[in-house]
């Protein structure tokens, strides 16, 4: 008997079927009352494809038996099946293990493993279209009772893997909350949960969903600080600023560590900013954050997460929007940028020491840059900076792309980027790896085109990947230490910037950016459509809800109140209920009507978006924070524009893009004149003909918009850089 049996078995493994068919036939011929050669047979049946016989088989060997037997040999049935099964699964054969699993539902429907087996291998063979978790009731017997016979690990994995799954079945969500029941300890499901949703938010950039799965967790006591963190954020990046606010105060309010308070406020202050009309809320907790960065740079704090550590990196983002006070502000700046870097580097101490053993020897020419960003996409800096990559000498230099939040799917922009690179690197959200690549490629020069507006590239950078390291475009500088240079211009900073920044300010003969110019597509507004005579005179401003300084905005009802006939179109992503509000309430403080103002809504296209510019006939920039992106493109498009120069660096993007194109009628130095400037513009169609007149003829001048010149500039640049490296590590 058990000479037949292991030879049967050996049949099976070398997929003889026919011959281990002939065994278990000869011994239900001889042994006919034991059930489980009928199982075999059966199964051997159906490896060769012969489903009906198989069934029919199993049921022969079923006839006549007590309900206590069948209920004793389908489970053997099922064991067998289940064991060949895994067995096949094992092997790869992962559509021979789906079919005996489906013989076995047939079997058992109610088989909860089962049909979890059955959807973790549908999304193996590509076959998963996510109506299977309620056609196999998966959900409702999740929901019916407990399941004592569960197999929870299964059931997580299964969870892992459809929210690995593009696009997410609409019965995600509810499969997810059917699953909390059953999980015995609270933080293995968080565990999925959390990175699933970061994934689907940045990767996926479905920040709503996201932050909807989360709130599955928040019933479960366990890291609750931090699901409420980044549900804050979600809620903020898709746009329901309210729920995004009140989020991130619940997290405040709980957070009990002083990190863990700084990182929270930080949330709070980006919803009431992000939202734009909060100006008086945003004050209070601007001395709340700055008191608790000044006792967290006091404490000299050390924290041994790494995700929590680089997020400090970005806590003073929103100063120099509320401020135009570039001392103090970097004085706060770079004392967190520091300690935020002591942080990441004693958590990642092996690899730092491993970069700390960059040297020149074995480098050669042409110089490897990389650039490291998460906008080379359709984002403001990956429209600008197109020209270095598309007029790069690439026998001097070997240019390599790290992206950061690789997006699959649509972006002709980031497919570009792509095309342009000698080599690209599709990056995740982990700095470390991303760090770790830069290393191997033995990278000279790094150039970080984020800055403080992501923390995953301030991770990058502190570790120190690459010997040479560069701030360019993003962004103010960091102030990270391990940063050696901020790219500036004669314009951008003034002379004395130097004594607060803790990178060596390299400053371009003319200017820090330029573009060959921009696309542009149809308009799709009309003055008509917006119940504006065709002589009136039309201001715009276009810029996010951060920049709506609520003196800035006062400054300009002063110029709409001056301008017979004028109107103020706005338009940028923020509130719309919240920002309205905000204009309005202060129009009429200032005795406008509100009726000169109309809120325009966002385009899909960046080129109907700028076509759509044409409408006005001056715009009116924001302070302290300048417009950057929104003002070469003003200027591209020739339309005069106002703009408050004041000392720090976002307050003087305008003026330098300005002073290149070689206008500086409508260049302020006090708010009393960027009023005179608007309102002489506004009166005077002659003054505005005539800036039109210089703006269309820059194009054939200008800096700002010679980007092969100006990458020349960038690689002299470079070269220099190295060579200062190169002469103090000898």
């Amino acid at each position: 008997m058990t000479n037949w049996q292991q030879e049967a078995d050996q049949y099976l493994i070398e997929r003889d079927y026919s011959k281990a068919v002939n065994l278990y036939e000869q011994a239900i011929e001889a042994e006919p009352d034991v059930r489980s050669h009928y199982w075999h047979l059966g199964l051997l049946l159906l490896l060769q494809g012969q489903e009906t016989e198989a069934q029919m088989t199993w049921l022969l060997a079923m006839t006549e038996g007590t309900p206590e037997q069948l209920e004793v040999w389908t489970v053997e049935l099922m064991q067998m099946l289940h064991q060949e099964a895994t067995r096949q699964e094992a092997l790869i054969n992962d559509s021979v293990a789906w079919a005996i699993r489906q013989h076995m539902r047939e079997i058992i429907p109610t088989d909860i493993n089962n049909l979890l087996h059955l959807i973790n291998l549908a999304i193996k063979l590509n076959t998963f279209i996510g109506e299977e978790l309620t056609s196999l009731g998966i959900i409702e017997l999740l929901k019916s009772e407990k399941l004592v016979s569960l197999d929870v690990d299964l059931l997580l994995q299964v969870l892992q893997r459809i929210l690995d799954e593009m696009p997410w079945p609409p019965a995600a969500m509810e499969f997810a909350q059917a699953c909390i029941a059953h999980v015995q300890e609270p933080i293995s499901f968080i565990l999925i949960l959390l990175p699933a949703s970061i994934k689907i938010a940045y990767t996926k950039k479905c920040p709503g969903l996201a932050a909807r799965f989360l709130e599955l967790c928040l019933p479960l006591e366990t890291e609750k600080t931090e699901v409420l963190r980044h549900m804050a954020a979600f809620y903020q990046n898709a746009g329901n600023y309210s729920k995004g606010i009140e989020t991130a105060k619940l997290c405040y309010s709980i957070s009990e560590i002083l990190i863990e308070k700084v990182n929270a406020i930080y949330l709070v202050m980006r919803g009431l900013m992000g939202a734009g009309g909060y100006w008086e809320e945003v004050y209070v907790v601007l001395e709340q954050q700055e008191s608790l960065l000044l006792s967290l740079i006091e404490e000299e704090a050390m924290v041994s997460n790494q995700a929590i550590a680089q997020r400090l990196f970005n806590s003073t983002i929103f100063f120099p929007y509320l401020r135009d006070d570039p001392k103090n502000n970097r004085h706060i700046h770079n004392q967190v940028s520091r300690l935020a870097q002591v942080n990441v580097q004693n958590n990642a101490r092996n690899q730092v020491e491993r970069y700390c053993q960059i040297g020149v020897t074995g480098r050669t020419t042409p110089l490897k840059i990389g650039y490291v960003s998460h906008c080379f996409c359709g984002h403001s800096v990956g429209w600008l900076a197109r020209g270095v990559f598309r007029y790069h000498d690439r026998e001097r230099f070997k240019i390599h792309a790290y992206f950061i939040s690789y997006k699959e799917g649509n972006d002709p922009l980031q497919d570009w980027y792509l095309q342009q690179v000698d080599r690209a690197y599709k990056g995740g959200i982990y700095g470390d790896e991303i760090a770790e690549q830069i290393y191997k490629d033995e990278i000279d020069i790094l150039i970080d085109l984020d800055s403080l507006t992501l923390d995953v590239s301030c991770e990058i950078v502190a570790l120190k990947p690459a010997p040479v390291q560069v701030t360019w475009l993003g962004w103010d500088a960091s102030g990270i230490p391990t940063i050696d240079y901020f790219i500036a211009d004669p314009y951008v900073l003034p002379d004395s910037a130097q004594e607060y920044y803790t990178e060596k300010i390299w400053r371009l003969p003319y200017t820090y950016i330029a573009v060959d110019g921009f696309e542009l597509g149809v308009p799709t507004l009309r003055r008509d459509q917006l119940d504006i005579p065709s002589d009136a005179v039309v201001y715009m401003s276009t810029q996010i809800g951060y920049k709506r300084h609520p003196d800035t905005v006062r400054l300009q009802m002063k110029i709409i109140k001056e301008v017979p006939n004028s109107y103020f179109l706005i338009k940028g992503p923020a509130d719309q209920e919240a920002i309205e509000k905000f204009f309005i309430q202060i129009a009429e403080e200032e005795g406008v009507n509100s009726d000169s103002l109309r809120f325009l809504p966002q385009v899909a296209l960046e080129s109907t978006h700028r076509a759509n510019l044409a409408i006005a006939d001056i715009v009116l920039d924001t302070y302290p924070y300048n417009g950057a992106t929104t003002t070469m493109e003003t200027l591209w498009m020739g339309i005069p524009i106002v703009t408050r120069v004041g000392q720090q660096f976002a307050a003087r993007n305008s003026y330098t893009m300005m002073m290149n194109v070689g206008v500086t009628e409508g260049i302020a130095w006090t708010d009393e004149e960027y009023v005179e400037w608007g309102i002489r513009l506004g009166k005077d169609e002659a003054l505005r003909q005539q800036v039109v007149w210089k703006l269309r003829q820059s194009r054939h001048t200008s800096p700002l918009w010679n980007a092969k010149q100006f990458t020349r500039e960038m690689e002299n640049a470079y070269q220099q850089m190295w060579q200062r490296y190169v002469d103090t590590s000898g």
